[in-house]
Order: C-alpha cells, then sequence, then structure tokens
C-alpha cells in the first residue's frame, strides 16, 4: 500500500525530541508490512523552511527516507468545494492539496495527527482511510496478531537464530532447498514453533501471513486473491509422538487467530516423511492444488480452504469449525484425566510444567474416550461437550468435540 504521510507525522519522526513514543512502533510497522511511505511535495517544502539551518540540512538529508510524489492529482470539485468553505490560511490550503490525493485514489491512506484534516475527510466520505497514529496501530495489530503461544506440551514458540543450523535435522531441507542456510539467516529473528527430543529438535514449524497482493507468479493453476495462511517449514521426523497432528492443530489455531481465508503448503514428494505428510494433510482437508515451480525441480502444492463450513460426516475436513445441527452430549471427564487428554485446556490453578513431555495422547487430534454411558448410538458430526468434574462450584466446561462414528475428533 502507498500511505501518505502527513507534515505533522514526518515531523514527529525525525524531531531531535521524542513527541510521540509511539512513532517508532508506527514506522516499524509501516516498514514490516512492505507499505510504501509517501509524502505530498508540500510536506517537502515546508521542512524545507524551517527556520533552523541545521535543521533544514538535518531533515533534507532524511527526506531521502521518503517517496516524494512525483506528480500530484488536480483538484476535484468536491474537495475545492470543502476547502472553499473551511480553509483560513496557507496551511489549510496545504492540507487540502494533501487530502485531495487520497480522495482521487493517488495513495490508498493517509495517516495524520491533524484534526483538520480528519473532518476533511470524513465530509469528502473517506475518513475509514484516513488513521491517526493510535488508530494505525490498533488497526495494524488487530489484523496482524502474533503467533498463539503454547505453555503446555513440548512444543514451544521460539526464534530461528536460536536454532542450531549445524543440527542433523537440517539436512534434508539443506538437501532440497539450495540456499535454505541463506534463507533460515534472514528469519533469524522471525518466530517457529519448535518440538526437542533430548534437547534435539525433531518437529520444526513455520508459518506466515500473505496479503490478497501476494505474488503466486511461480504457482500454476494461478491462485485467486485471498488472505493466506501459509506453511512455510513442515519437518517432522518420525517418533511416534504424533507430532504432525499437534503441528496441524497450531497451524488451525493461527489460522483462527490470524482471520485467514485459505492455508497452503508446497512440498516435495521424495522423501517418507514427505509422504507422510501430505497423507496427514489430506486427511485434514488439503487437496492438491498444482505446482510451484522451482530451480530444483517443481513443488506440490496443497490447499485447504478455511470458509466457515463444517462437513458432519467426515468432520476432520473441515476442522476445527462445527455444525450444531446434529445432536449435543454432555461427558463427565476426572480432573486426574482432563488435561492429559485435552492438554489445550488447561486450568489457571494447573502448572503447565507438568504436562511439557512428549506423550501421543496429548498431542493427538484424535481422540478415543471409553466410557460407561448408556448412550452408544453417537452419529458423525454429533457435538461432545466435556466438562472437568470437581464438586460444587468446581466443575468447568473446558473442551468440545465432533463425534466421528465411534470416535471423537
Amino acid at each position: 500500500m502507498k500511505i501518505l504521510l502527513d507534515t505533522n507525522i514526518v515531523i514527529h519522526r525525525e524531531a531531535a525530541t521524542v513527541i510521540n513514543e509511539d512513532i517508532g512502533v508506527l514506522f516499524r510497522w509501516l516498514d514490516n508490512l512492505g507499505h510504501i511511505k509517501c509524502i505530498h511535495p508540500v510536506t517537502a517544502d515546508e521542512l524545507g523552511k524551517h527556520e533552523d539551518s541545521n535543521v533544514r540540512k538535518s531533515i533534507k538529508a532524511k527526506l531521502a527516507n521518503y517517496n516524494i510524489l512525483k506528480t500530484t492529482a488536480p483538484l476535484s470539485d468536491d474537495v475545492k468545494r470543502i476547502s472553499d468553505e473551511i480553509d483560513k490560511n496557507q496551511n489549510d490550503l496545504n492540507d487540502t492539496l494533501i487530502i485531495n490525493e487520497l480522495y482521487n485514489g493517488r495513495v490508498d491512506a493517509l495517516i495524520t495527527e491533524d484534526k483538520k484534516l480528519l473532518f476533511k475527510a470524513a465530509a469528502l466520505g473517506i475518513a475509514e482511510r484516513v488513521y491517526t497514529i493510535d488508530a494505525f496501530l490498533e488497526k495494524t495489530a488487530a489484523e496482524n496478531p502474533e503467533l498463539a503461544d503454547y505453555k503446555v506440551l513440548s512444543v514451544q514458540k521460539g526464534l530461528f537464530g536460536n536454532l542450531d543450523l549445524t543440527d542433523e535435522f537440517f539436512c534434508s531441507l539443506k538437501d532440497d532447498y539450495p540456499g535454505f542456510e541463506i534463507w533460515f539467516n534472514r528469519k533469524a529473528d522471525e518466530a517457529v514453533y519448535i518440538c526437542r527430543h533430548e534437547a534435539r529438535p525433531i518437529a520444526l514449524l513455520y508459518l506466515k501471513v500473505e496479503s490478497r497482493d501476494e505474488d503466486y507468479t511461480d504457482i500454476e493453476p494461478a491462485f485467486s486473491r485471498k488472505r493466506r495462511l501459509k506453511i512455510g517449514t513442515f519437518k517432522v521426523t518420525s517418533n511416534g509422538f504424533r507430532l504432525g497432528e499437534r503441528f496441524l492443530k497450531i497451524i488451525f489455531d493461527n489460522a483462527l487467530l490470524l482471520n485467514v481465508e485459505e492455508l497452503y503448503i508446497t512440498t516435495f514428494n521424495k522423501r517418507i516423511e514427505q509422504t507422510r505428510l501430505i497423507t496427514l494433510l489430506e486427511t485434514y482437508g488439503f487437496k492438491i492444488h498444482g505446482r510451484k515451480r522451482g530451480p530444483v525441480g517443481d513443488e506440490l502444492v496443497y490447499v485447504r480452504s478455511f470458509a466457515r463450513v463444517a462437513n458432519r460426516s467426515l468432520p476432520r475436513l473441515t476442522f476445527p469449525f462445527i455444525s450444531m445441527a446434529g445432536r449435543i452430549f454432555i461427558v463427565p471427564i476426572y480432573p486426574e484425566y482432563h488435561t492429559e487428554l485435552f492438554p489445550d485446556s488447561i486450568l489457571k490453578t494447573e502448572s503447565p510444567a507438568d504436562f511439557t513431555d512428549n506423550e501421543p495422547h496429548r498431542n493427538a487430534m484424535s481422540k478415543v474416550y471409553i466410557s460407561r454411558s448408556v448412550e452408544r448410538n453417537l452419529a458423525s458430526g454429533d457435538v461432545i461437550v466435556f466438562y472437568r468434574t470437581g464438586g460444587h462450584y468446581k466443575s468447568v466446561v473446558t473442551t468440545i468435540g465432533v463425534s466421528k462414528a465411534s470416535l471423537t475428533t
């Protein structure tokens, strides 16, 4: 996006003393999201007229960090009408020239702390594209939440830079992807999910949110415009811990948190671990889409829609969405078994440190629950509501499952 910055925003950024402490956060988000920071020529002129020559010289050098608009839009009739009604001086007229660029669609958004500019935007019907610093940060935080964290299980969120790239675990990734080490080091400060066994990595998952404007020219057939969650790196060694299912649960958790429309992954199919991964993905609704061209051969592209629909016959295909069309059953579970079976539903009164060991029943998304209930005719798609027993004022509903014939997913 092309973001036009009002003069006061640039002054906040380049001032010798900090006027607004959030200005650094604002510019970090603009850079991280790849937005183009633009300023109007009138802003450059205003900054160049500062009474202090040293300040003028400093600001002139810093203007190279911004894209000064090379052309400006003719003043539209609607903008001119607003200007004639309320503009009183040259500063007001300069603000009108700035809002005119947004009104004519030459930039995508405007960030300002000027109340008159906010008023003009409302009068022109474009207030939804004009932000104060706080409003832009609030919008950005809502659209780009951090990846979900996990306090239980052995899967933890960390940083690429803290991993040992020389470990044998990374050998197959280096072999399959030339330049993997360069890519890995560029991701040093980015989040990754890692699982260790006896201090060594045995599973790794990297996720990336992609906007509707992402470049997919190397994928055939072409992707449509959607907000996607890319499963960038997903490797699980064969270990019997059902970590593949645990990582899929993490993927679905983040897809919900990040409000995406589709999930996808690109992978080869030449190693047994990759074949097992593809089988697992297909079990949970991923379908072959096409191929991605690469320097050492084409990768397979698997996608899964994340539309809010539920398949009652095969609930895995649309997990985690649940249909309320079926029957609902309430099932009690004793405290000593509850968090062992449902670690994501840990209570605040329990210690996460007690549930960090790898156990297949903790990692699995498909659970088998043996009950003495007289009710034996559950159908696929029926909803199971688990509540943790504990007596008066201590029992609590914690988990919702979906019956898969005689099994509950």
